[in-house]
């Protein structure tokens, strides 16, 4: 069996030294990327060896990823700038509202392309119970007006 390439990867186990054919080891461990799903506490989420084998920090992982998915959800349905603000006032918060939910956003998307299962499920709780809590009906007592959102929806 060819042991060159790291889970066919495509990462060589070893590096040309110089010219002349020599080699050695890489001086960093190989890491393992998964691409499917699996499921276990050793994952890498959003920072290099974090939250590593610890089960303690991997649920931290974990709620950070759902407390990331819930106020991305917050963000979508939030109501803070008041009718008839400022138009320059109003915009400029607009615009730091909406960077921080792409902000937000994208840090979700990678921690989900961690491939770990549990953070995917964490996540798609939290955008659920965050929808729940701030977009659905269940807590308002009137039906929505047309725009119930400083935000204009996040679409392509």
């Amino acid at each position: 069996m060819n042991m060159d390439h790291a889970h066919g990867m495509g990462a060589p186990a070893q590096a040309p030294m110089n010219g002349t054919g020599g080699t050695m080891m890489h001086r960093h461990k190989m890491m393992m990327m998964h691409m499917s799903f699996f499921w276990g506490t050793k994952a890498e989420v959003l920072f290099s060896g974090w939250p590593g084998a610890r089960t303690g920090m991997y649920a931290l992982a974990l709620a950070l990823v759902f407390v990331l998915c819930f106020s991305v959800e917050w963000l979508c349905h939030c109501q803070i700038i008041r009718p008839g603000s400022n138009h320059v006032a109003a915009g400029t918060v607009q615009t730091l509202l909406h960077t921080l939910r792409v902000g937000l956003a994208n840090m979700v998307m990678l921690a989900v392309m961690s491939f770990n299962g549990g953070v995917f499920l964490v996540a798609v709780a939290g955008h659920a119970l965050g929808f729940f809590f701030f977009g659905s009906r269940v807590f308002k007592k009137s039906s929505p007006p047309l725009k119930a959102s400083n935000l204009p929806p996040m679409s392509c």
